[in-house]
């Protein structure tokens, strides 16, 4: 009996330190505020969790193996052009996307009017449909260090489905 079945869900988790002084990279957009998350890469809390996730489920190396933050080339580097790598990775690997839940947990900025940019463009970098891509935005409820706007949270699940046979 093979181990390998036509789908996969993987999960990724990343998390950011927020510090004063902009601007703020999430989802792939640049945003014009007074605040931004620290990180080696641009930071990019939401993309580092889809780049883990979609990596997960087609068993690959994590996003710390692909881009350490040990690396001076990886020194304030586009998340976006490390998920558009790790893509490409798990389709080389025979799997597809069918589809991404992401939740943000942040204080500030609001997500809602932020939305369907944000999934236009993680879907541009992806190669799918933006309706294949569910995003929530959560508060912290002034408890913790997301509710004192000191971090920011993403998490995301994938289920992805094999595209041809492992090998091929």
């Amino acid at each position: 009996m093979s181990a390998i079945s036509g789908f996969r869900i993987g999960l990724g988790m990343d998390s950011h330190r927020i510090a004063v002084g902009g601007p703020l990279i999430l989802g792939g957009l640049k945003l014009d505020v007074d605040m931004h998350f620290v990180g080696h890469s641009d930071a990019d809390v939401l993309l580092h969790a889809i780049t883990d996730a979609v990596l997960s489920g087609a068993g690959l190396p994590d996003i710390g193996q692909l881009f350490p933050n040990t690396s001076a080339e990886n020194q304030g580097r586009d998340s976006a052009e490390m998920l558009s790598i790790a893509m490409q990775s798990v389709r080389d690997h025979g799997w597809e996307i069918n589809n991404l839940d992401c939740v943000v947990q942040m204080e500030r900025p609001k997500l809602s009017p932020l939305k369907e940019e944000m999934k236009s463009r993680i879907s541009s970098i992806l190669g799918i449909q933006p309706d294949q891509i569910s995003l929530k935005g959560k508060t912290g409820e002034g408890v913790g260090e997301v509710g004192r706007g000191e971090l920011c949270e993403a998490t995301c699940v994938v289920l992805l489905l094999k595209t041809m046979p492992q090998g091929a």
